[in-house]
């Protein structure tokens, strides 16, 4: 009499064996990316008395934090000789107290640089200044960054050298010189050419690769490019619209075929204001992309957010009548772009061109 039983277990067990299991969904983008084998999702930190951002960026949303200004050359060394640590400090121990990855930012960088190194004419004197800055910094945080941008934004749009002080009195060997000083002062880190409009190809992503080539052709440790992604979801004022997903991975594609690594390191998507319901759809088709696009290049370690809440970013400051650029409103609501980011990194696939 326990025949019928048997089979009903059989029959059971055989259901259950031939019904796939769904992966349990993270509720959370940095266990969501880490999930799809990627090391971050990221965001940029300024410390200031708001504790809602600050709740939100001690979650499991972010694994990874930037500081935003902390660490630039005007902010930790404002006089020659003389440094200044306690905001780069404050960035660094928030990272340890809660768990975070710290992407340091930034050493070389022709903006937010004191007038005193701006005014330098002098070849000999300019390398000794690079050289303690850059060893200065990265053994200050030795052991702490996991990430370092070395140099940021050296080109202009046209693929040319940017006309700063570095360019003008050492010449392009400046680049490779300030990523042999930081790969000797912190072996262990992974350092990082960073830069602005590489996502649509072009000649500007042409000489990123060219500046790859550059620190690989001198012996020097390259580790990744940056692809700081500050994107718009349609034409703007300042901005063309998105490029396709295929443009998008094929971009980074072709930076980690060089042997280094990509990541998006300040990612935000901007669209005209008002934010229309209409305009936060095409935002969130826009995110989902930007995702999809890094899930399908296997070197693409990471995404960093430039920001939590549009309350505090940096978009409307520029672009007047350009905004609603990040994941969270102005009132630290999500918005439907959080939604749709997150599907993707749970392995949500997106398919348009």
């Amino acid at each position: 009499m326990h025949i019928p039983y048997l089979a009903t277990a059989l029959a059971v067990t055989g259901l259950v064996a031939a019904t796939p299991i769904e992966p349990r969904q993270a509720a959370q983008l940095d266990p969501a990316i880490r999930a799809r084998g990627r090391s971050y999702v990221g965001t940029s930190l300024t410390i200031r008395n708001d504790a809602t951002e600050q709740n939100i960026i001690k979650s499991t949303e972010f694994g990874s934090i930037t500081p935003e200004n902390a660490m630039k050359w005007d902010a930790t060394e404002p006089s020659r000789g003389s440094f200044t640590f306690s905001g780069a400090d404050a960035v660094a121990n928030f990272a340890t107290a809660n768990n975070k990855q710290l992407r340091c930012h930034t050493l070389v960088w022709y903006s937010q640089l004191p007038a005193w190194v701006s005014q330098i004419t002098n070849n000999a004197t300019l390398i000794s200044v690079m050289q303690n800055h850059i060893t200065t910094l990265v053994t200050r945080y030795k052991g702490k960054c996991t990430h370092w941008d070395v140099v940021n934004e050296a080109l202009n749009d046209d693929g040319t050298y940017r006309n700063d002080v570095f360019q003008r009195v050492i010449g392009e060997a400046y680049i490779p010189m300030a990523f042999k000083m930081a790969a000797a002062a912190d072996p262990n880190v992974k350092l990082y050419y960073n830069d602005y409009n590489l996502e649509s190809g072009g000649v500007k992503h042409a000489a990123a690769m060219k500046i790859v080539r550059l620190v690989q052709s001198y012996g020097v440790k390259i580790n990744g490019v940056g692809f700081q992604a500050h994107l718009a979801s349609e034409s703007t004022a300042s901005s063309g619209s998105l490029p396709s997903l295929a443009v998008l991975t094929k971009s980074l594609q072709d930076v980690a075929n060089l042997g280094v690594d990509v990541a998006y390191t300040e990612l935000d998507i901007r669209s005209t204001l008002p934010a229309t319901s209409a305009k936060l759809a095409a935002a969130a088709t826009a995110w989902a992309r930007v995702a999809q696009s890094c899930l399908n290049v296997r070197q693409c370690v990471g995404i960093t957010v430039w920001g939590v809440s549009d309350k505090y970013s940096w978009i409307p400051g520029i672009f007047r009548t350009e905004g609603s650029a990040l994941l969270w409103d102005d009132n630290f609501a999500k918005k439907p772009a959080y939604t749709s980011f997150l599907n993707v990194l749970n392995g949500q696939s997106v398919t348009s061109k």
